[in-house]
């Protein structure tokens, strides 16, 4: 089959999901108020709380959530076939990652820009949100470590990436002083920074950037891993309107400009769909679609990571309320466009069947191999581009998401640190260079301490990334419905959802808990029967909680 319907059916879904289901969820369910007085207005200090235009901060709030893993999940899910996985990227967009989104930003909102672990206390209780920080420590570590690496390899595999990768933060710099400094307006702006950043892409092939074989005993991938942490590490310090704000909006332009390019070529090349629509011969060692589709798909269908981005950062940068729709539910559009385009890229980007078996001969194989070389196979046959230089394109696409992912990433790990000061009164951490410091500690210590003097140990809990994840975004939406309860409002629109993932996560945790046993791998494991506790206790405090918020409405409604 032609990849142009599946262009057509995704991007028609969701666009009917934005414009018709996130209308009645803004106004009936969350009832967004234009008058009500925003954290960014009420606590304004310029640099974590400042009133934002909604398209930059559409901008920021979505390349912070759309890292590598909406092009890593949907290339790997795609070994059970395209069906299954275009199926829970649009409907899962649409009636799951949307609400919950928006949800996340205006439960923040409501309650003075807190985190989604601090409103976790307030609204569900103490020992929910002990689970909570733990559930979020864990997906930040991942996030951050695994980023790392992949940024790390992205390098290393396509020299030719490195010039547009570093050479974005220098457009952002200059982005951020024009809106900020010069008062310059946001068209001109965005022009000149998307060529500027095309430019970029252009060259690099030209001039490709190799770090030496050694340096100081350590390898390329170790060395950029230091480089891009300590990158991070000074990002996340910085004011937003510096760095932040300006290089995740030219993120998100070049994000569109690049996905009109990629679905403009499958319009002009009309590729066919080379993969099966459901696998039946998958390879030997693939697991069981269900449950593990809906972890393996977490970014680009619903992701926890997206809770505590917009609570823990977006929320203290909303002018006005109702922009939570349009930066949030949109945002969720945003990544689930990103998400089609990696399955339409890692189905249809191969000249036959047999070709895309050779790549996807074991589970986990194909990830961003499948969607750059599959991508830019697209290109080069719908708009004549040379293939490196579209190689080259959608290497620096991912990376630069991975590495906005990283930027706000190692900031919300920093206000965790921040926010554990204060629970347990220490008074040092609390302080934003300690925290960071701690923040950049952890992911490094993960990095090499487990994956020795290559700094890859980040990948070893990869495999525990979608559960703990999937978890987490069940705690953000039991937040939200309790808060929806509290108000008298329905409650089936987040409590569907959050109902469906405990149920998938749990399922998954099990099956992989055998796995792990199997393998004999004692490290993943012992995390994932953490993860597991926590899941059951998380259940537990659903269950409580709403139970407890149900009985407060109703003594209110008889009162």
């Amino acid at each position: 089959m032609s990849a142009i319907l599946l262009l057509v059916l995704g991007l028609g879904g969701m666009a009917a999901g934005y414009f018709v289901y996130s209308r009645f969820i803004a106004e009936k369910i969350y009832k967004l108020d234009p008058d009500f007085r925003t954290p960014a207005h009420e606590f304004e200090d310029g640099v974590d709380f400042v009133p934002t235009n909604r398209f930059v901060l559409w901008g920021h709030h979505f390349t912070s959530v759309a890292g590598a893993a909406p092009i890593v999940g949907p290339a790997i899910a795609v070994i059970w076939g395209w069906l299954p996985a275009f199926l829970w990227v649009v409907l899962g967009t649409i009636f799951f990652a949307g609400v919950h989104d928006s949800g996340a930003i205006w439960a923040s909102v409501r309650n003075r820009a807190k985190s989604v672990g601090s409103l976790t206390g307030e609204v569900v209780g103490g020992r929910a949100r002990s689970v909570f920080m733990i559930v979020i420590f864990l997906v930040l570590l991942m996030v951050n470590a695994v980023f790392g690496v992949v940024i790390a390899k992205l390098l290393i595999n396509n020299p030719g990436a490195v010039v547009p990768v570093w050479g974005a933060i220098a457009v952002a710099l200059v982005i951020g002083q024009l809106i900020y400094r010069r008062k310059i307006g946001l068209g001109l702006v965005s022009v000149v920074g998307v060529v500027a950043l095309y430019a970029l892409i252009y060259i690099g092939p030209s001039v490709p950037v190799t770090l030496p074989e050694s340096t100081a005993g350590l390898s390329p991938n170790a060395m950029w891993i230091l480089i891009l942490f300590g990158y991070a590490a000074i990002a996340s310090l910085l004011p937003v309107w510096v760095l932040l704000q300006p290089r995740d909006y030219i993120n998100g332009l070049q994000l569109f400009v690049g996905l009109i390019l990629l679905y403009g070529a499958v319009i002009i090349a009309s590729p066919t769909v080379v993969a099966p629509m459901i696998n039946f011969g998958v390879p030997e060692g693939t697991p069981s679609m269900l449950p593990l589709l809906f972890v393996t798909i977490a970014c680009g269908a619903i992701s926890g990571f997206h809770g505590l981005v917009a609570s823990g950062t977006t929320s203290k940068q909303l002018d006005k309320e109702t922009d939570a729709r349009f930066v949030g539910y949109f945002g969720a559009v945003g990544e689930g466009a990103l998400a089609l385009a990696a399955i339409i890229a890692a189905t249809a980007g191969f000249a036959s069947l047999a070709d895309w078996q050779e790549i996807y001969y074991k589970f986990g194989e194909g990830s961003l191999t499948a969607f750059v070389d599959g991508g830019a196979f697209i290109l080069a046959a719908g708009t004549g581009m040379e293939m490196t230089v579209a190689a080259t394109l959608l290497t620096v696409m991912a990376a630069l998401f991975a590495g906005t992912t990283m930027d706000t990433g190692l900031r919300l790990q920093r206000y965790i640190f921040q926010e554990w000061g204060e629970i347990y009164n220490i008074g040092w951490m609390r302080k934003a260079l300690p925290a960071t410091l701690l923040s950049v500690a952890s992911c490094l210590i993960l990095a090499f301490g487990a994956g020795g003097a290559d700094g890859s140990g980040g990948l070893l809990i990869w495999p525990l990334f979608g559960t703990t994840n999937q978890l987490l975004a069940g705690l953000t939406l039991l937040v939200i419905t309790v808060m929806l309860v509290r108000r008298g409002r329905p409650t089936f629109y987040t409590l569907g959802p959050l109902v469906f993932l405990l149920v998938m996560t749990l399922a998954a945790l099990l099956m992989q808990l055998r796995d792990f046993f199997q393998k004999e791998n004692w490290f993943l494991l012992g995390l994932d029967l953490v993860v597991l506790v926590a899941a059951v206790l998380v259940t537990l405090e659903c269950v409580a909680a709403l139970r407890r918020a149900k009985g407060a409405a109703n003594d209110e409604s008889v009162s």
